[in-house]
Formats: structure tokens, sequence, C-alpha cells
């Protein structure tokens, strides 16, 4: 099952309790989404509110990509499980400020300390997941990430909107649920015994050459995965579709391919990288397609519900590689640096399809482009001999 540390034998109580702080990233930007149209008629006398308002949902994910590798490096260095404790105290006390603060630059400050605090939660769980488990459960554990931070979406969402009715403040509350995931990693957790007597920061032994690779067609991947989280109700609109309510529910229900792929990744365990990512692109590719030449809705959310599915098994399976060419002395960093790159693939991707969207003669045409990106990379996968760069096996 999991590797013994300390003479202690993690379980699952140990994997839920690193599992569950992953919904506290999408927690972040889903939870606000709701209120966004509250936010700025609040903050609508400051100058520039148009733009400043919606960096309160943004902002947090910006620093998540720019302080991920600082995070690997803090963790690599003091220890993972006493960052990670808090980095959880951090986040539940300045989430909730918002309740209390009536300035809109105190409250994007508050945010940036909500993105310094999830940075680290995101990289400190995912490496305390590879320091505690071994093998097949490992990855496991790092393929349900994808899983739960996809269904949170859906649950984050409905409860932002529910709560929103009672202000736009009220959905707020919710940061405190990471005091709650804070008991759990102080109950089923401890301290991983580092095999080195002094923790250090040599990048001896640090797979640099691979691992920039792997960092590549992470950022690559990861812009493809955010496409339809982020465009789909464009598409709906172009569409005729119009109502916020059948966008949102409509959308969700397409976003299930996600949890679903990922549930296909974890059955193919075992298959090389390779194939997995040729699979993979293949499927995200035909999704595009069929949502780029989409002439009713229906269409576009077949496609939008193909491409989902390629989306749910490349992730855990870009996490899964990564993470696998990892030792203990290093895993932090690795970790902060893969977070970092997938994160800034959110950042670019909206980039991207507005570049496209705007040469190409609309949102529609864009996606065509990222159809032949992911057939590209495809064909990568399979004529550039990917197997040399098959996950070694699993480290202690």
């Amino acid at each position: 099952m999991g590797g013994t540390i300390e003479g202690r034998k993690p379980g699952f109580a140990t994997g839920l309790a690193l599992l569950v702080p992953i919904t506290l990233s999408v927690m972040a930007i889903v939870l606000l989404a709701p209120i966004l149209p509250q936010l700025q008629a609040e903050y609508a006398h400051v100058p520039g509110g148009d733009y400043l308002a919606p960096m309160v949902l943004t902002m947090p994910a910006l620093f998540v990509a720019l302080l991920s590798p600082v995070a690997g490096i803090l963790g690599d260095y003091f220890g993972r499980r006493r960052l990670l404790i808090v980095s959880l105290v951090v986040y539940g006390v300045v989430g909730v400020a918002p309740l209390m603060l009536t300035n809109l630059y105190a409250l994007i400050a508050s945010r940036i300390a909500v993105g310094a605090a999830e940075a680290l939660i995101m990289v400190l769980t995912t490496t305390l997941i590879g320091d505690f488990f071994t093998g097949a459960t490992r990855d496991r554990w790092l393929a349900a990430q994808t899983t739960i931070a996809s269904v949170s979406a859906l649950l984050f969402f409905n409860i932002g909107g529910y709560l929103g009715r009672f202000g736009w403040r009220t959905p707020f509350w919710v940061y405190a649920s990471a005091l709650l995931m804070l008991v759990m990693v102080l109950r089923h957790t401890w301290e991983p015994e580092s095999p080195a007597k002094q923790p250090s920061l040599s990048w001896t032994g640090f797979p640099i050459g691979r691992f920039v690779g792997i960092l590549l067609v992470t950022v690559f991947a990861s812009t493809l995965f955010y496409t339809v989280q982020i465009h789909a109700s464009v598409g709906l609109d172009v569409l005729g579709l119009k109502d916020p309510g059948q966008i949102g529910f409509l959308t969700s229900i397409a976003s299930l391919g996600v949890p679903i792929g990922t549930f296909v990744y974890a059955r193919l365990a075992g298959t090389p990288v390779a194939r997995l990512l040729l699979a993979e692109f293949l499927i995200l590719g035909v999704g595009f397609l069929l949502m780029s030449h989409a002439t009713t809705t229906t269409s576009f959310l077949v496609g939008c519900g193909i491409n989902q599915l390629g989306a749910g098994m490349v992730l855990p399976t870009l996490l899964v590689w990564a993470m696998n060419q990892l030792h203990f002395e290093n895993r932090g960093r690795g970790a902060g640096l893969w977070t970092g790159a997938f994160t800034l693939g959110q950042w670019l991707s909206p980039l991207i399809v507005t570049f496209f969207s705007l040469r190409m003669g609309g949102f529609l045409a864009s996606l065509s482009v990222m159809s032949y990106a992911a057939f590209a990379a495809m064909a990568f996968a399979l004529f550039a001999n990917f197997t040399r760069a098959r996950p070694a096996a699993s480290h202690g």
C-alpha cells in the first residue's frame, strides 16, 4: 500500500487529509464567480473598479503561478508538514478577512495572501502524498486530486451562488473550512524524516533535463485543459444560449468528463506515458474539432464532453510522470515547479484563445487552432520516441 515512515504506516485517513485541501485552490476562484457582478457594483465608484474587482477572483491564481517554485524550495528545506500547517492557518484567517474589509485595495491584498498560502498548500500536499505513498497507491492518490478538484468546482459554484443571495461577503465564510482541514492534517499526518541528516538545497541529482521537458509539456497541456473550463460559456453564448442558469448547468454537465477521464486513467495504470499522451491529445483534439464545427448547443456540448474526458486523463498523467522522477530531497522543488507550470497554462489559455479569436473570425474558429495543436502534440508523442521518458521506478 503506502511507504512506512518513522515506523508509522500511512493509510486512507492520511491520504484523505492531504487530498481534501486541494479543494482550497478551486475555492479561491469558483466560490466567488457568482458574486462578481455584486462585487463590481459595490466598487463601481472606485477608479478602474471594472478592472480591479475581477482581480479579487484572479489574484490568487497569479501568485500560485509565481510562488509555487518558491513553495517547493521552502518545503524541501524547512519541512513539508510544518509549513502546510502554517499555510492552512494563514489561508483560513486571510480567506475570511474580506468579511471585515471595505477598501478594495485591502481586499486585493488579502487575496494575494490567499494566493501565497494556496501555493504552499497545493505544493506541500502533493509533495507529502509523494513522501507517504509509493507505487500504484501514490499514483491513485495523485490522480484523485483531479477528481476532487473538478467535483468540488461544481459544488463551490452552487454554494457561492446560494450564499451570494445574502450579500457578496457571505461566501467568504467558507474559507474558514481550511481550519477544519488543518485538524485532519494534525491528526493524520506527521513530518516525514529526510534520508539526509541536514536539509540541502543542492540541485545535484535533480533530473533537470528531463524535468524541463515535462514542464514544457505541462504548460502546453494546461493551456488546452483550461480552454473549455474558462470559455465553454462563450461558445454556448455564440450559439444562441443566453440564460446564465442554463449555461452554468450545461457547462457543469460537460465538465463531468474530467472526473470520468480520471477514472479511465486509473484503469490504465502502468501504461507508458507516450501511449497515454498519444490517446489523450487525440481525444482533446477531436473534442476541439467538434466544438469548432458545432452549429447547435447540443453538438457543442458533445465536443466539450469528449474534450473534458481527455482533460481528465492528461492532468494525472503529467502529475504522476513528474512526481515519479523525484527523490525525497528534491520532491518539494519538483512539485513546486510542476504546479507553477500548470498554473501558468491557466493564465495563458485565455490570452491564446483571445489572440486567435480576433484573427480568425471568432471564438469557434479559434478552437480549430487548438485542435491542430492537440493533433500536432499527438503526432509528436507518436513519432518522437517518448518511451525514453517513461516514469522512472517510484522512489520512496
